[in-house]
């Protein structure tokens, strides 16, 4: 029984390193079907799926499913913490319990002595040196030094690793905030086109995609290294990473098939390393290894009778549309390439696709600043002022 509490304490104590090492300091992305992080999620986040559901408020679901994220990094160092109490407490059990505790005294029990090894190993992980139960091997004080430096090292990780997270969840989140100005709340493809359907657009729409080639590529880094991110909302229910990693990848693949113009390569950068992005963040939590036609539903995103109504909305801002028929076709190929990823991880995590057209908002701040332009332009036009203050070839 005692080597059975070595080799038990042993697997506890070196899978709880193993999975440290890999979510912490590995700059990689984590392998293995046993780790404790992957178990942990497996286990808590299927039964906070099932609690959110149960709520008919979708204000109270989606704040149900925005604690999760935070309470779940609390939850996952606890996990370490305690089950390195009970793989040093195991060890020290092996040991035949070589301690002096005046509160058990000469009792020979089995499960009194495995408490009182608890007991140390708690006392001992969290550096507290209590000394009230004394060490009476040399082997047992070796250990209780070696799991003292364990402990602050757990200590000094955790201290290191928090601000990591939250910087790396900051930077994300002001792009998606960005987004908000240019393509609407919730983002879509035709909003942020028709916002950039100004004289020089193809620039500023360059520019943009630079950036969110750039921000994809942050996101691969940061996400694969730190999955846990991934569970991480916005702080506005309407905006959300992956509904605008989503509403990016549209716009790309209107870009390519769709809408003429020079920024088309730019757009082809974006599209895949957006996609590249998607794909590997879908991988980290197994979801691609389900049958495709488990994510059929993906395709439906674009009915036909929707793309025309795309087509039409487009058209209406002057945008110069691809008039071959091959078009609709070009974009549904383009799209089976990141909608099934889009789709399988917007069931796993509970967060919503955008969609490719949004009927127009009349009241938002972006209709309103648009309208007092244009009313400020038409009544500079009508003065016949020769230096009017603004140009309506400007707003979108």
């Amino acid at each position: 029984m005692r080597i059975v509490a070595f080799i038990a304490g042993f697997f506890f104590c070196w899978g709880v390193a193993l999975d440290a090492f890999q979510t912490i300091i590995l700059p990689r992305r984590p392998t293995g079907r046993f780790r404790i992080t992957r178990i942990f999620f497996i286990i808590t986040w299927a039964p906070w799926v099932f609690m959110a559901e149960r709520a008919s408020n979708k204000k109270i679901r989606d704040q149900i499913y925005s604690i999760y994220g935070p309470l779940s990094l609390l939850l996952l160092l606890l996990c370490w913490a305690v089950l390195l109490i009970f793989g040093f407490g195991l060890f020290y059990f092996s040991m035949r319990s070589p301690f002096g505790d005046v509160m058990v005294g000469h009792t020979n029990s089995a499960w009194t002595q495995f408490g009182t090894d608890l007991y140390v190993s708690g006392t001992t992980l969290f550096t507290l040196g209590l000394g009230d139960v004394v060490p009476h091997s040399p082997f047992a004080r070796a250990f209780i030094i070696f799991e003292s430096g364990v402990g602050l090292g757990f200590v000094a990780l955790v201290i290191g690793y928090l601000p990591v997270l939250y910087q790396a969840f900051s930077h994300r989140e002001i792009s998606v905030a960005l987004l908000d100005a240019r393509a609407g709340s919730p983002p879509n493809a035709a909003e942020l086109i028709r916002r950039h359907s100004f004289t020089g657009s193809e620039e500023a729409v360059i520019a943009l995609l630079e950036e969110w080639e750039r921000w994809s590529a942050e996101i691969l880094e940061s996400h694969i290294s730190y999955p846990i991110l991934c569970f991480y909302r916005s702080q506005h229910d309407t905006q959300g990473w992956l509904a605008a990693l989503v509403s990016i990848l549209d716009t790309c693949a209107l870009l390519i098939s769709v809408i003429e113009g020079t920024h088309s390569r730019q757009a082809q950068l974006t599209f895949v390393m957006s996609r590249h992005a998607l794909t590997d963040i879908s991988e980290v939590f197994g979801l691609m290894k389900l049958k495709p036609a488990q994510h059929q539903a993906a395709i439906d995103r674009l009915p036909s009778k929707d793309f025309y109504h795309l087509c039409e909305a487009l058209g209406e801002n002057q945008v110069r549309l691809c008039g071959d028929p091959a078009a609709a076709k070009r974009l549904n190929t383009l799209r089976a390439l990141y909608e099934p990823q889009a789709f399988a991880l917007s069931e796993y995590l509970r967060l919503s696709l955008p969609v490719w057209v949004a009927p127009p908002k009349v009241n938002d701040q972006w209709s309103i600043l648009t309208r007092m332009r244009t009313d400020a332009a038409t009544e500079v036009k009508a003065s016949g002022d020769p230096a009017p203050l603004f140009h309506d070839e400007d707003h979108g």
